[in-house]
């Protein structure tokens, strides 16, 4: 699997969960304690990529771990 892939896996599941809990991208980037840009360029895959910081501080506040984020490697 590709990293392509796993970077779409990855931003998708950001939005999944964050839609899920009904937050917009500025109340999950509050949450998040991040700019709602950098958040948006992440969700739209503007952005190629982010730092292991940006996706723990997202996990905690989607209240998952950061692995829950990425993609089990037994799917």
């Amino acid at each position: 699997m590709g990293y392509e892939e796993e970077w779409k896996y990855v931003r998708s599941r950001i939005t999944e969960l964050r839609k899920a809990k009904g937050w917009s991208i500025q109340a999950l980037a509050d949450y998040a304690n991040m700019d709602r840009s950098n958040l948006s360029y992440i969700e739209s895959g503007k952005a190629k990529g982010m730092y292991l910081t940006t996706l723990c501080s997202l996990a905690e506040a989607l209240e998952v771990t950061p692995g829950e984020l990425l993609r089990n490697s037994e799917e």
